[in-house]
């Protein structure tokens, strides 16, 4: 299995091989479980404003910013933009509903895998939507000496969001490595997405409650039902990455 996609992905991108030094991971629904938060936060405050937008349908919009979001739902609801106080106010409540919720759990499977890799001498990166000020905080104290803040990316480090590849063209820019040189691990459509379009190797983590098939066919090179099953096979798919 793991064969089949090293190859597609290489005779895809022209590559020889994948000279494996960096494995980037999206944070929310891949390093903390906290998708059915923010979920049901979207989904109540676009109720409370007038408009819909379901549970389901809140993890094919992971990725963007709250903005693009908002204008989506209230084009197809209203036939137009939101205003930028309305996209303001919906935010700024999508905010204080999302941290009412029980503080997430670090996803199953994650210190784990990410312990292996660190192990292994390759660097594992964040590169996350997110614009959360205590988010270094957060990470050191679920994964202690895991990651570095010179090398995250998020929200105040690009101009555009997933599933823009650019916020994995930074993160190979911040460390200095080429797109064959580091996998991607996402759980979302747009985050996939983002991946395939930096030409990286993308590995999808079905953590959420949407179909393989809205995975794979974004292109995801790979696909796991979950963290534990993706730490599970770590140590094959990098035998298999590292045997070309």
């Amino acid at each position: 299995m793991f064969k089949e996609a090293i190859n597609n992905y290489l005779q895809t991108h022209g590559y020889e091989s994948i000279n494996l030094k960096a494995v980037l991971f999206d944070m929310d629904g891949v390093l903390f479980d906290s998708m059915p938060n923010h979920a049901e936060s979207w989904h109540q405050i676009m109720k409370r404003f007038g408009m819909g937008l379901s549970r389901e349908e809140a993890y094919m919009h992971e990725g963007r910013t709250g903005a693009s979001t908002i204008n989506i739902v209230s084009r197809r609801e209203r036939g137009c933009d939101a205003t930028e106080e309305e996209i303001k106010a919906i935010y700024q409540a999508k905010t204080e509903e999302f941290n009412k919720c029980p503080k997430a759990e670090r996803m199953p499977g994650a210190l784990e895998v990410l312990s292996k890799i660190k192990e292994a001498g390759l660097i594992p990166m964040v590169v996350t939507g997110s614009g959360q000020t205590s988010l270094l905080d957060r990470l050191n104290h679920n994964f202690p000496d895991i990651f570095k803040a010179e090398l995250m990316v998020t929200a105040f480090d690009v101009k555009y969001g997933k599933p823009n590849p650019e916020p994995y063209l930074m993160a190979l820019k911040k460390g200095g490595f080429k797109a064959n040189e580091a996998l991607v691990v996402e759980n979302a459509p747009l985050g996939v997405q983002a991946g395939v379009a930096a030409g990286i190797f993308t590995i999808a983590v079905n953590t959420g409650p949407l179909p393989d098939k809205v995975l794979l066919d974004e292109g995801a090179d790979l696909l796991f039902p979950s963290m534990p099953a993706f730490n599970d096979n770590w140590e094959a798919l990098k035998q298999e990455i590292e045997g070309r």
